[in-house]
């Protein structure tokens, strides 16, 4: 670039797939250069594959100068204790929400490798890749906490020497934010904006999205790049529909969910439906005690809110999040229990992808029974379980070392996605006018490409970029 600046933006994650989003941005000016991670998440899909992503950075841990974090979605924050045992001393910056929830998740997804090396060692050594251990453990994820430092919507902030940033309300989970960056040299100043996971309006539980300010350069998102949403209005009728169906044979309704916004929006609605009558007693177990512990980070953060919300629950101290059908369970025998208990019932657990966590037992006792309903609540990635759940073509899946017969009712409501949709993306993009260079990317390839099409139509001098991973893009 001119004025003696050179700007790049090298994806190392989310680059034409929709997890382990890690974006780098290297800025080289006249006292030497400058790099920042926009998120440093964690890899997901096929197990080798994924250990072998995950364990390896592509870059020097200890040349990194910040990283701003748009939210606490394991595929955001999950490789930063890996980043900090690496020898990176950095800051973290993030919404005081993401700061407190961040420690919540990491803390268990330390505990998840812990668990599932413990696991795989003992019963599938043969088919385990070469490794010391678990990626990191709960004792490395306690320990990068030290370098987490909270900062509050709106507000800019010195990220390294010539470079500022502001959070924006990114409407998807709580704390989530979108990420505008201000880099200035030789008196000229040049701006990126990086949506993070972009939201949807009317979603029941937080506010909307901000929109993005004028900035010359996006990363942006693309996980629904060509697909739509049903209206969200819709979810809890859906929801409704399967519970009282469910329950009407005697079944179990098994909800794989993340324990991070997807199981509060299920249980505000649920809540909502009981109250109006409108789904039988069942008893409804969230069996995750991650879910129970995000959940009271969740009334820590009444900020994140949206007006309804707040006017509805928490200004009459209220709990949203708990009414007399609902039970959080703890303890492994308490989780255990539930598998010799009789339906009809509702049982919630993580991971949303069914890549880990509790939902796989379940899973494995409850898939072969016709009575039962599996209820996909999420986006589900490529050659992730919960992609092959939902998979019409396969009529069995592989569960731990075992093949099981898909004989439980399979119900994917894609309405709760926290996700923009095309229409959403579309407006979003394009209502940018300042707008030079577009990187897509959190998308597969199928998504990226119409979405492509569609702003290139708009914005018929925009650069647009698909990038995989390494790509570097100048600026």
């Amino acid at each position: 670039m001119r004025y003696g600046m050179r700007m790049k933006i090298i994806p190392h994650g989310a680059a034409q797939e929709v997890t382990g989003s890690c974006h780098e941005i290297q800025v080289e000016g006249a006292k030497g250069t400058v790099r920042i991670l926009l998120d440093c998440g964690m890899f997901q899909g096929r197990r080798q594959e994924a250990v072998a992503k995950n364990s390896t950075f592509h870059f020097d841990p200890k040349a990194i100068d910040a990283v701003v974090l748009s939210h606490a979605h394991i595929d955001h924050v999950g490789r930063i204790p890996l980043l900090y045992k690496q020898g990176y001393r950095g800051p973290v910056y993030c919404t005081y929400a993401t700061k407190d929830l961040a420690d919540v998740m990491l803390q268990d997804s330390g505990y998840i490798q812990e668990k599932d090396e413990e696991y795989f060692r003992k019963h599938l050594k043969a088919s385990m890749l070469p490794s010391k251990g678990p990626l990191y453990t709960q004792q490395d994820a306690t320990d990068c906490m030290k370098i987490f430092q909270g900062r509050t919507y709106n507000e800019w902030f010195d990220v390294a020497p010539g470079i500022r940033a502001k959070l924006l309300d990114a409407g998807h989970i709580v704390g989530a934010t979108m990420v505008v960056l201000e880099i200035t040299e030789n008196g000229k100043t040049h701006t990126v904006g990086f949506s993070g996971d972009l939201g949807r309006n009317m979603l029941p539980i937080i506010r909307d999205p901000a929109p993005m300010p004028p900035v010359q350069a996006l990363i942006c998102e693309s996980t629904y790049g060509n697909r739509k949403h049903e209206d969200i209005a819709s979810a809890k009728h859906m929801l409704q529909e399967v519970v009282v169906r469910t329950a009407e044979r005697g079944g179990k309704v098994l909800i794989p969910a993340f324990s991070l916004e997807r199981t509060q929006e299920i249980v505000y609605d649920l809540h909502m439906l009981w109250n109006a009558r409108e789904i039988p007693a069942v008893p409804i177990y969230i069996d995750s005690p991650l879910a129970t512990r995000v959940t009271e980070v969740f009334m820590k953060h009444p900020e994140c809110y949206d007006k309804e919300m707040y006017e509805q629950f928490l200004s009459k101290a209220r709990n949203p999040f708990q009414f007399s059908l609902v039970k959080y369970t703890q303890s492994v025998e308490e989780s255990k229990a539930l598998n010799d208990m009789h339906g009809p019932m509702v049982i919630m657990a993580g991971s949303g992808m069914c890549e880990a966590g509790r939902i796989r037992h379940h899973l494995r006792n409850n898939i072969e029974d016709s009575r039962c309903t599996v209820l996909g609540v999420g986006y589900m990635a490529q050659h992730t379980l919960g992609r092959r759940l939902f998979d019409p073509e396969q009529t069995h899946v592989k569960i731990f070392d075992r093949m099981y017969a898909k004989k439980a009712e399979m119900v994917h409501i894609d309405v709760y996605s926290s996700h923009a949709d095309m229409t959403d993306l579309d407006a979003y993009i394009t209502g940018i006018d300042t707008l030079g260079t577009l990187v897509l990317v959190h998308g597969e390839i199928d998504q990226m490409e119409p979405l492509a099409e569609r702003i290139r139509k708009v914005k018929k001098k925009l650069q647009i970029v698909l990038p995989t991973m390494q790509t570097e893009i100048d600026l």
